[in-house]
């Protein structure tokens, strides 16, 4: 079946029983038995009563591309355009690379059902006297990127799509990609944990088919004006067993052999349009509880001892025997009770302290910053929560300060790219003394928010 044949998708619902504008219920009761049943959560708390129903929309958004078909987006939008009139060489509608880079996009991994990141860049050699509206380029690439996928594939899909919708001499897609690395409750305390699992694929039809033709040098030579570096991520080639991180052996003691739990996730699969006995998505119902099973009720402990003291930026007020300290940089993982979608970013937090007294093992606050982090939450209450802990520690004086970046921000409602959301509390003398407020909020480095 053809890349062109979008419409097959809903049939098969029909097919299977499974009506579109009921889909979203199937969803909604899937979500429910899992944060019931899986997470132990009061599915009518105020938090999370309505999650049921952010999640099935989002899912909703995310893979409305199987609902899509390409050659409504491209035919319509072809225009005439003359090559060169005299002299040698290629420009206009006969020959000439025209290249759209910088296409945000996002996709749902077929492995986890974690959404990714996409940088995409697209381009094309017309013929034909003819050439494409540039805003069709990413429409294509978004239909295929609306839909479960990884990497290699969405970059074929979207490659196919675009030659056979309007023939160009060729086409080459090349697509960089992210992934967040969430850790585990057994590694959360490794320092050398990775957040990201980075990739580069390519694709290429036509004159692009041969990737040491002059097509692809002019092409990777117009991303590398933009500085892209290909050298210091993983390529098509060695990414094909290792791309997902959920992608390694299952563990068996944390519920992930429910039948009931995973029958859930694969109503939420077949209820987007899948198939779940395809032979990539078998195993993803398991690798999606793992992921959940994260941010069960109590699961972590606050560590108090056995990690390395850390430094301490010191900053003196005036006029005073007390200082504030600064306890920058702490990691934070996190799950968004509203969407069930992570967010990550970094913790600052100031406390005045006596001088000569010394200063407060950073592991004991990292594991709180942990305990916290690893439930279903919200930015706003996880703020206040570690600064109300770390006031029980250390007095009433304290100031915490978190960056995080947002999932739901981009794969659904606004898909607002390259956000981050700060929020603070502050506790104490901090709520009344301007200068130690700006004192610490100067000591935070600027490179202290999480990369995408």
């Amino acid at each position: 079946m053809g890349v062109l044949d979008e419409g097959h998708f809903a049939e098969e619902l029909e097919e299977n029983g499974i009506k579109l504008e009921n889909s979203s219920l199937v969803i909604e009761d899937a979500v429910k038995v899992i944060l019931q049943r899986g997470l132990g959560e009061d599915i009518y708390r105020e938090g999370i009563i309505k999650t049921p129903f952010r999640v099935a929309k989002a899912f909703r958004e995310g893979t409305r591309g199987y609902k899509q078909k390409v050659k409504d987006i491209v035919q319509g939008a072809l225009f005439p355009e003359a090559g060169l009139d005299n002299g040698v060489g290629h420009a206009g509608g006969v020959g000439g690379l025209v290249l759209v880079r910088d296409i945000d996009l996002f996709s749902y991994c077929e492995s986890c059902l974690i959404p990714f990141q996409i940088k995409c860049h697209a381009g094309y050699v017309p013929s034909g006297h003819r050439v494409v509206g540039l805003s069709k380029l990413s429409r294509v690439a978004e239909v295929f990127a609306r839909r479960l996928q990884d990497p290699q594939r969405l970059a074929d899909e979207i490659c196919s799509a675009l030659h056979n919708g309007f023939r160009p001499a060729g086409v080459a897609i090349l697509l960089q990609c992210s992934h967040i690395h969430f850790p585990n409750l057994e590694s959360v305390f490794d320092s050398n944990h990775h957040g990201w699992v980075k990739s580069v694929v390519y694709s290429g039809a036509g004159v692009f088919e041969n990737r040491d033709s002059d097509s692809w040098d002019d092409f990777l030579s117009l991303l590398k004006f933009r500085g892209i570096n290909f050298d210091e991520t993983k390529t098509s080639d060695s990414i094909a067993h290792c791309w997902c991180p959920s992608s390694g052996k299952i563990s068996s003691n944390i519920g992930l052999t429910n039948p009931g739990l995973l029958s859930a996730v694969t109503s939420i699969i077949q209820s987007l349009g899948e198939d779940p006995s395809r032979k990539e998505l078998i195993g993803t119902p398991s690798r999606f509880l793992k992921w959940m099973m994260n941010f069960q009720n109590s699961n972590l402990d606050m560590k108090l001892n056995g990690y390395s003291r850390g430094g301490t930026d010191i900053l003196k007020l005036n006029g005073t025997n007390e200082l504030v300290r600064s306890e920058l940089n702490f990691s934070l993982w996190s799950q968004c009770e509203h969407h069930l979608l992570p967010f990550y970013g970094s913790v600052h937090i100031g406390h005045f302290r006596a001088e000569g007294l010394s200063s407060i093992e950073k592991s004991l606050l990292q594991s709180i910053v942990h305990f916290y982090g690893f439930k279903l939450q919200v930015q706003e209450r996880l703020t206040r929560q570690i600064a109300e802990t770390v006031c029980s520690l250390l007095g009433e004086d304290v100031m915490v300060v978190v960056e995080a970046n947002h999932t739901c921000m981009i794969s659904r409602g606004i898909e607002k790219f390259g956000s981050n959301t700060a929020t603070i509390a502050v506790l104490g003398r901090f709520s009344t003394d301007s200068s130690a407020r700006a004192m610490f909020l100067k000591s935070i480095p600027c490179t202290a928010t999480t990369e995408r």
